[in-house]
């Protein structure tokens, strides 16, 4: 994809040394593609397998650049790509629509739009035509997908799945295979063979279940430790993972908008439930300090980004000895978006 590069993973002793950790590294998605978040990693790939699908069939391998996506897609006959966010997976999702030269349709909760009305001008100034919901994330989901199931020229890129709709929730989830391998690669260039734990901001959980992936699958060494965080008010993976089964919860404000969910993805939940370790939530003081925190060590990282380094606090001053984590550790913090 013409931009593309991978992300860099900064080093941290600073921050090292007051954990009291060996080595402390976070991977800086505030500039991934063009955008200030690593959802155009997932978007872009469902798009493409989208309209691959629509054209060719399924199953039907695409073509390889965006040049081509392009041809293929005014093949496509009316298509317009719609979308529920709480920000950035939709600006991604009317990125590469325009790109493509598609309308696009992105749907937002109203505590988003009153809120953080900077995300919704940049949706808007990506061409989309965006349509507020007075309800929560969930409730916008809801109306976003009955939306594209009533046009048959619709096609819902949703980063969270549900029963009967997880085909394009998996494709974003292959998406974002590309941040861990990118991460695989910088740490071998920085002499360290693998994390020993991984920090992971979750929403519906699709980038936690990328991760669970990607080091219970195989494609990393064993042994790293998953640590999930969610807003105190918005923890419905925590929620769920001390139900046993997979729950939805009132949530309420929080600066961390993008994780601001209720329910997780039905695909994701397995991998939660069976692959993470450990899952922490925290507030809005706790992760708006962190943002602070990691500006300062030259990591653009706003509140969603910054909850990696607040669970980490918070894991290891409540339990890290209990998962092993000390002054030999290698840890990777995932900083999800940029202010």
């Amino acid at each position: 994809m013409p931009g593309y590069r991978p992300t860099a993973l900064v080093e941290s002793p600073a921050l090292a040394s007051e954990l009291g950790i060996g080595r402390l590294f976070v991977k800086d998605e505030s500039s991934r593609l063009g955008l200030p978040a690593f959802k155009a990693l997932g978007a872009s790939w469902a798009i493409h397998q989208a309209i691959s699908a629509r054209v060719l069939g399924p199953g039907a391998t695409g073509p390889g650049s965006l040049e081509g996506l392009r041809e293929l897609a005014s093949r496509a006959g009316e298509l317009r790509l719609v979308t529920a966010t709480d920000g950035n997976h939709g600006r991604a999702v009317a990125r590469f629509a325009r790109l493509l030269g598609l309308p696009s349709e992105v749907y937002l909760p109203e505590v988003i739009a009153r809120t953080h009305p900077a995300s919704v001008e940049a949706i808007r100034a990506e061409g989309a035509r965006v349509v507020i919901v007075a309800e929560d994330y969930d409730a916008t989901v809801a109306t976003a997908a009955r939306a594209a199931a009533g046009s048959p020229e619709a096609e819902l890129v949703q980063d969270t799945g549900w029963p009967g709709y997880e085909t394009i929730p998996a494709t974003i989830v292959a998406g974002y295979s590309t941040l861990f391998r990118e991460i695989d690669d910088q740490l071998r260039a920085a002499g360290v063979t693998t994390a020993d734990a991984v920090v992971v901001p979750v929403g519906v959980g699709s980038l936690a279940q990328a991760a669970v992936t990607h080091y219970r699958g195989g494609e990393a060494p064993e042994g790293t430790v998953l640590v999930s965080v969610e807003p105190d008010v918005a923890a419905c993976a925590l929620a769920s993972l001390r139900n046993g089964t997979l729950t939805t919860i009132p949530t309420a404000a929080t600066t961390m908008a993008g994780l601001n969910c209720g329910t997780p993805s039905s695909l994701a939940w397995p991998h939660l439930r069976d692959g993470l370790d450990c899952a922490v939530a925290v507030s809005d003081d706790q992760a708006d300090t962190a943002s602070r925190d990691l500006r300062a060590q030259g990591v653009d990282s706003g509140p969603c980004g910054a909850a990696s380094l607040a669970g980490l606090r918070a894991v290891l001053d409540g339990f890290g000895n209990d998962l092993g984590l000390g002054a030999e550790s290698h840890v990777v913090l995932l900083s999800t978006e940029g202010r």
